[in-house]
């Protein structure tokens, strides 16, 4: 693509919003030529986010305002709310077919439309394009991503459970019904809205589990490990709210296959990712943690033989709003585009 491509951002007064700002500011193949956040329409970035005051942004409009024929734009990052999204999108690919999509929301990531009614409560209001999605976990779908043209950006807590678990669940290596998903997330999971449960007195100097039994991230699981499997798989997940800003952090449960030993299982996942420029295995018996990919697209996984024979613990660490959101974001939007997949993500973890 010859030029600089020219992107939106749609809700970019939210954190992925201001994250995908903060990474495609420093892109050397992208121009940023429509910022949209509807309660902020007429403002400029930095009135939204200080740190953005040294920089040239187009000021904040509202989406019913934008001229997306005018616009021209080869990609739109969409980082709507659930259910907000599939209206949107709707109108932008009739009115500018040419523009390509990468939403960040859950409207598009479950295949089958009956699901998605089951675990949002509502039917979808555009299955006729829901088809035509492809899920964007990159290391997975990279070539099929290459070539979409609406992509569903995974979530960050399924992002940080299916790297290290797919690549298992293909080889056969671990007991598809025996995995345990034990996942914690700091608060800009939950997104910047305001919230009595998000106070800070409400979740400081405290920790808790939510969605327990029935967090919707299941039904998106449930699918992908379907899909690697090649037969029915249903995990047990529970998500946790840490005291932290960001960061994401899943302790993983799982049983060898047919005699396969915790070393076996640290074998696939090293050859898998020897190349992979985000995805790190660590030596057999080391873990991450959360501050060791901050603001880093990067996900570490290890592997740590458990005391009951056969069994293995995983644990995974990614940043919830790079690689499990805005940064795998640019990924696929670097492949979208026919860049360099590593693109304007090259930063290194902040540290401490």
């Amino acid at each position: 693509m010859p030029g600089k491509a020219k992107i939106g951002i749609l809700g970019a007064s939210g954190y992925t919003g201001a994250e995908l700002v903060r990474l495609l500011l420093r892109h050397p193949r992208v121009e940023i030529a429509l910022l949209t956040a509807d309660r902020r329409a007429g403002q400029e970035m930095r009135d939204v986010f200080p740190q953005f005051a040294p920089f040239a942004l187009p000021k904040l409009v509202a989406i019913d305002a934008v001229d997306w024929v005018g616009a021209n734009l080869d990609l739109v990052f969409c980082a709507l709310p659930h259910g907000a999204t599939q209206t949107v999108i709707k109108h932008l690919m009739g009115q500018a077919p040419s523009t390509k999509i990468v939403d960040l929301s859950a409207d598009f990531r479950l295949a089958d439309a009956a699901a998605y009614a089951k675990w949002y409560g509502h039917a979808h209001e555009a299955p006729d394009i829901q088809g035509q999605a492809v899920y964007g976990l990159t290391e997975v779908y990279r070539r099929d991503i290459k070539h979409a043209h609406l992509l569903a950006n995974p979530g960050c807590y399924t992002t940080c459970a299916q790297l290290p678990l797919i690549p298992l669940l293909k080889s056969k290596a671990i007991e598809p019904d025996e995995i345990v998903i034990d996942a914690k997330s700091g608060m800009t999971g939950a997104g910047r809205a305001a919230k009595e449960s998000m106070l800070f007195s409400e979740v400081s100097e405290g920790f808790h589990a939510y969605g327990v039994g029935h967090h919707r991230h299941m039904a998106e699981l449930d699918q992908e490990f379907s899909r690697a499997a090649g037969r029915e798989v249903t995990v047990t997940f529970t998500p946790h709210l840490v005291p932290m800003n960001r960061g994401l952090l899943s302790t993983i449960y799982v049983r060898g296959r047919r005699g396969k030993s915790p070393e076996d299982l640290h074998a696939v996942l090293m050859k898998t990712y020897e190349k992979e420029p985000f995805v790190q295995t660590l030596p057999f018996g080391e873990t991450p943690q959360t501050r060791h990919v901050r603001g880093s697209n990067m996900t570490l996984i290890g592997l740590v033989k458990d005391r009951m024979a056969g069994r293995a613990i995983i644990v995974a660490a990614l940043d919830n709003l790079v690689k499990g959101a805005s940064g795998q974001a640019v990924q696929n939007m670097n492949l979208m585009l026919g860049y360099p997949e590593t693109l304007g993500l090259e930063q290194v973890a902040l540290f401490p």
